[in-house]
């Protein structure tokens, strides 16, 4: 594998809307970030990835742009944003912007011409299409819920939107489309981001026609992953993109891809691939369902280590993944992976060392270094997210009681991710001295960052070794590039796997169970360094190790064996 720059960085995902902010008007902003800059530079962070700032109306947390060469006034203005890159710089950190373009704003200029003259130039720019027989186009069901297609008001046409009615589909077909978003793609490489994670990219191809395929609910539509099944082509965008923008500036690139085949992997993330990586979604979406959130299934210890284990295996040869085990669209990983018993800080440092170790680009959610949890929702009315309201009219459609699903929506709500972060102890967690936009989540006073920045054994200094493993004099280049090898697969509630490096290894070994266990793993002839342990002492005889519950060890071996 050719080495990368961005290879031992760290990442770190902000959601500037809730990070902190620096005026008093309840909503996170850029100079926010720029004033924990040095937060971040103390845990060791290398690269920040921003949720969007652009001008957006806010339909989907500003994931609906309005104009992507301006920032959001409830964020600042450019001059912030330039001061934001420079100060990044300083501290040697890149900053990748959220690239956005499978949609737009329907408040975005492209639009608003669109729909003055939907057979026009900039009609050509979306998807306009008439109904057929009094019927909808085709009965495809939005992300969010209902069919993809709102009428144009005064015509008779409607628009195409795979996400919120106010998110309208860009037609990527159209290569003066394509080549608006090229310009602006070089603008911000050129402005000096270093790149960018591309969200809901895969979405930018469509089928060839507009038909209806089998419905998988009652409403008689289907869902966006049988759809796209049938897309064929995308690589032809992808390909173009990154010649036009992404390879003149050596730009690092994430792809938010979820359904490509195995076979097509070294064509996204390979060494010629589309993009520098793609986040690892196998364990983020083991357990959902088509039906909704109420169907799903949180994933077991033995399931989440089995997708771990399946995607390294398939990537090992084929180019370098991010890992994550949260982000803005999910609950907070130690409410979702984690056992009740293990819900504490033993087991947040367990899940820490199992992913964080693993071969691949990390990223930490902001947050998520403190191990933050979901939060409690008393009532539908505290949430603010849209498909968190759809899916609590789901259960309520199915016959839950409304407790019943407020509990199964607010599992999965990806406002657990988007309240405020947490700093200290003092009103609204130190984020803001105003009101916060959304809820703090109520053990601010006992889960902060000054609490923990102060203490040894804390979550957040147990994240701090596992980054500065990556820069070990002896071990790192094993954590950055070692191959995976996992071990004990059939061990219930362990999970364990090698890192093999150039003459040495690591083994990362962690029990997921609620009681002490102790197993041999064969073939280690010597006695290991002990790298990183979230107990008190460590219980090992060569092969032999006895692990309490919820503890999780990496050891360090000079040589083969």
């Amino acid at each position: 594998m050719e080495k990368k720059w961005w290879h031992k960085k760290t990442a770190y995902q902000i959601y500037p809307k809730s990070f902190y902010d620096s005026n008093g008007d309840g909503i996170g902003d850029l100079r926010g970030i720029v004033e924990k800059l040095d937060y971040l530079k103390e845990l060791g962070i290398g690269i920040l990835w921003l949720s969007p700032v652009y001008a957006s109306p806010w339909a989907d947390q500003g994931y609906d742009i309005k104009d992507y060469y301006d920032i959001d006034p409830r964020f600042g203005a450019m001059e912030d944003m330039d001061l934001l890159l420079a100060e990044a710089k300083k501290r040697d950190m890149a900053v990748l912007m959220d690239l956005v373009v499978n949609h737009c704003s329907d408040e975005h200029q492209w639009f608003k011409k669109a729909c003055q003259d939907p057979d026009g130039e900039y009609g050509k720019f979306f998807y306009f299409q008439e109904k057929k027989d009094e019927k909808l186009p085709c009965n495809w069901r939005s992300y969010f819920g209902g069919p993809v297609w709102e009428p144009v008001e005064g015509t008779d046409k409607y628009y195409l939107h795979v996400f919120h009615k106010k998110q309208p589909d860009l037609n990527w077909e159209n290569p003066k489309l394509r080549q608006e978003i090229y310009k602006m793609i070089n603008w911000w490489l050129k402005k000096g981001v270093a790149g960018f994670r591309i969200d809901a990219i895969i979405n930018i191809k469509k089928p060839d026609a507009f038909k209806d395929y089998p419905a998988d609910r009652e409403d008689g539509l289907c869902d966006m992953g049988q759809v796209l099944a049938h897309a064929h082509g995308i690589g032809e965008f992808l390909g173009e993109m990154k010649r036009e923008t992404f390879e003149i500036w050596d730009a690092l690139t994430i792809g938010e891809v979820f359904n490509v085949e195995d076979s097509q992997l070294r064509e996204f993330v390979g060494e010629a691939g589309y993009f520098s990586s793609m986040f690892d979604f196998r364990e983020t979406l083991e357990g959902k369902s088509v039906l909704g959130w109420y169907d799903c299934q949180i994933p077991t210890p033995d399931a989440y280590k089995r997708c771990c284990f399946e995607s390294q295996r398939i990537m090992e040869d084929v180019g370098y993944l991010s890992n994550i085990i949260e982000n803005h669209d999910e609950p907070r990983g130690v409410s979702h992976y984690l056992p009740s018993y293990g819900q504490n800080e033993r087991g947040k440092k367990l899940l820490a060392a199992m992913y964080f170790m693993l071969k691949g680009l990390p990223f930490i959610y902001q947050g998520q270094e403190l191990g933050m949890e979901n939060k409690a929702f008393s009532s539908i009315e505290e949430i603010d997210d849209i498909s968190t309201k759809e899916e609590y009219r789901r259960c309520l459609e199915v016959g839950y009681h409304k407790d019943q699903a407020l509990k199964a929506a607010g599992h999965y709500s990806r406002d657990n991710a988007r309240t405020p972060f947490q700093w200290s102890d003092e009103p609204n967690g130190g984020f803001t001295k105003g009101e916060p936009w959304l809820g703090v989540n109520d053990n601010y006073q006992r889960i902060n960052a000054r609490e923990q920045m102060g203490r040894k054994d804390s979550v957040w200094a147990f994240y701090r070794q596992l980054i500065a493993l990556r820069e070990h004099a002896t071990y790192g280049d094993t954590v950055v590039y070692g191959r995976t090898e996992p071990v004990l697969e059939e061990e219930r509630n362990i999970m364990a796997y090698f890192r093999r490096g150039e003459g040495q290894d690591i083994l990362v070994i962690g029990n997921f169970d609620e009681e002490p266990k102790t197993v041999t793993i064969a073939g280690i002839k010597e006695q290991g360094q002990v790298l990183l342990n979230n107990c008190g002492s460590v219980d090992m005889d060569g092969g032999r190790i006895r692990l309490e519950s919820c503890q999780a060890v990496v050891i360090g071996y000079g040589k083969k064996y």
